[in-house]
């Protein structure tokens, strides 16, 4: 994997170039940066620093984005299939249309954020913080929600998901999942 400056990255996207896969961008500081459209198949964004970011239509597919800051980031239908996305801050983020599938979002914090018609089919949602999101459409099929808090969340449907008495509701009650 080969190690790319955050400098380097924002000076060849303003060139034109929109792929960059299997990079290594760990611990960049790339706050606020326009990076729509932009593939990052399967690089390392380990502990990257990516506030108010806007990675709309990104293909952020397999990517690592472990105990990454994303707060206020719009990720408008980014691809996060497979992604692992473990501890990430994403408070406030807008995730409208995202496809999250199969992502790895244990322990991440996404108070507040806007999950509208996002697709969480098979992800690891455990201990996620899921507490004032707007869920309205979200898709949970499949997805292990054991642990995650879901307290003054908006049109929850668990459809389908894997949970259990740890669980907290939108109405702050533990769930009683079969």
């Amino acid at each position: 994997m080969r190690r790319v400056r955050a400098l380097d990255l924002l000076a060849a996207y303003r060139n034109g170039d929109r792929h960059f896969r299997d990079i290594n961008l760990s611990e960049s500081n790339l706050f606020a940066a326009d990076l729509r459209d932009i593939d990052l198949t399967a690089s390392d964004l380990t502990s990257a620093y990516l506030p108010y970011a806007n990675l709309s239509k990104a293909c952020l597919y397999r990517v690592c984005l472990f105990q990454v800051e994303l707060g206020d980031a719009t990720l408008y239908q980014t691809n996060l299939t497979a992604a692992d996305l473990r501890g990430v801050n994403l408070t406030r983020a807008n995730l409208r249309g995202a496809n999250l599938r199969g992502a790895n979002l244990r322990g991440a914090n996404l108070q507040g954020a806007d999950l509208f018609n996002a697709d969480l089919t098979e992800s690891d949602l455990r201990d996620a913080d899921f507490s004032r999101t707007n869920l309205e459409l979200a898709r949970f099929v499949g997805a292990d929600v054991r642990g995650s808090n879901f307290f003054r969340s908006r049109d929850l449907d668990l459809t389908g998901a894997r949970g259990d008495s740890t669980t907290v509701q939108p109405d702050g009650y533990r769930s009683n999942f079969p």
